[in-house]
């Protein structure tokens, strides 16, 4: 089993973490197929109510491996349906999904991030959606940014650009709750699993079905959708151009 995305238990809590923390974890294909495995793993598992997502190191998940998506024209859309199913996989585990944003959530990190149910985060956190800045087209994390703050706050978001301070983030309700400093957050994310922990399981189960019927997270058609035209926008050559200067520059 690969150890880039790994997943250890205490009771009823259980902790996956994107282990690549030397690339800020970031998603490459084998990152991603690494965690899908990891959410198999939990899906099946009748003896965890809450799932942490977080990741190793300094970052949550830095986005997209968007080296490696220059250096394979079809690099693309394997990606970003993989991403785009392991955001689908996400939602619908029945466990209460946790994101503990311990540093930068950018671009596709910051999708996941807002696909868990609820997420924790410190104030000098670095989250946000730059995609347009670099000529990409957010449509995967789209549809997970508009249920989490809706459409107004999201078309403001994605258009616009750039970073926020994780202070930022909470105000806009990317993430539930926030605390003061990096130093908060362990203690904070282990009272919040313990009270989530507390609820009766089926209850959980059912709430959450529920739940995302009533905002359509589950369809496969929408996500799909979305990775084809992001893959598409990447395809184009004033995207690719773009974003070859923004990364030649970092």
């Amino acid at each position: 089993m690969s150890e880039l995305a790994t997943l250890t238990s205490t009771g009823r809590v259980a902790t996956l973490v994107i282990n690549r923390p030397e690339s800020r974890n970031a998603m490459s294909i084998e990152v991603l197929r690494a965690i899908h495995a990891r959410v198999d793993e939990l899906a099946g598992r009748t003896d965890v109510s809450v799932v942490v997502l977080t990741g190793a190191g300094k970052a949550f998940c830095s986005g997209m491996d968007l080296k490696a998506v220059l250096g394979d024209p079809e690099a693309p859309l394997v990606l970003l349906s993989l991403l785009s199913e392991l955001c689908l996989k996400i939602r619908a585990l029945p466990m209460v999904v946790v994101a503990r944003v311990n540093g930068a959530a950018i671009g596709g990190g910051c999708g996941l991030a807002c696909v868990c149910d609820v997420g924790i985060t410190h104030a000098d956190s670095k989250m946000g959606f730059p995609e347009v800045d670099r000529g990409v087209c957010p449509a995967v994390v789209a549809p997970w940014l508009v249920r989490r703050v809706g459409a107004g706050r999201a078309r403001q978001i994605l258009l616009s650009g750039g970073l926020m301070t994780g202070e930022e983030a909470f105000a806009s309700g990317m993430v539930t709750r926030l605390v003061p400093a990096i130093g908060d957050l362990d203690e904070a994310c282990e009272g919040m699993c313990a009270r989530l922990a507390s609820g009766g399981p089926m209850a959980i189960r059912a709430t959450k079905e529920l739940l995302n019927q009533l905002d359509g997270s589950l369809d496969a058609g929408v996500a799909q959708r979305g990775a084809e035209l992001s893959a598409r926008v990447l395809g184009m050559p004033e995207s690719r151009a773009m974003l070859e200067a923004k990364l030649g520059g970092r």
